[in-house]
């Protein structure tokens, strides 16, 4: 919501020079909606699910700190060029703000990309504990005959 108020408020603005500043902080804010935008849409209807071949989880984690870092600059380089007109200065607010949301994002995924890195560790490590068990009680099994006795 705060990208999209962010892009918003760049768009009300007629008349620049220097403009490249704008079109950086316009590109980011709507890049960021969109990506966001998409990933939520597929996340709130399950669609994920439909592609375990990628892993959600970094998919959320680079996005989010991409967004927060793409934010920062652009804000930043905004807030050097602009010409405090109120829809320049509202902009860069609402980029700070969601620059501060993305980060708050990026936290929580990392962690969340942690939990799920040790449970498929930890899963892979059992498989291999309850394999090697398994083929352990099949040498001891008197029912089976060994070829080279």
């Amino acid at each position: 919501v705060l990208a999209l108020i962010a892009f918003i408020c760049i768009e009300t603005i007629m008349e620049c020079s220097p403009c490249e500043g704008l079109y950086f902080f316009e590109f980011v804010s709507c890049s960021a909606l969109v990506v966001t935008g998409v990933l939520l849409l597929m996340f709130s209807l399950n669609l994920h699910t439909r592609i375990p071949q990628i892993n959600w989880n970094l998919t959320d984690l680079v996005n989010t700190g991409l967004s927060t870092f793409f934010f920062f600059i652009a804000s930043v380089v905004l807030a050097a060029l602009n010409h405090k007109t109120g829809a320049e200065i509202a902009a860069v607010i609402f980029g700070f703000l969601a620059m501060a949301v993305y980060a708050v994002n990026t936290y929580l995924a990392v962690k969340k990309w942690r939990m799920s890195s040790r449970q498929q560790s930890s899963r892979q490590s059992s498989d291999y504990i309850r394999a090697r068990t398994e083929s352990r009680e099949v040498d001891h099994r008197p029912e089976i005959q060994r070829l080279d006795a």
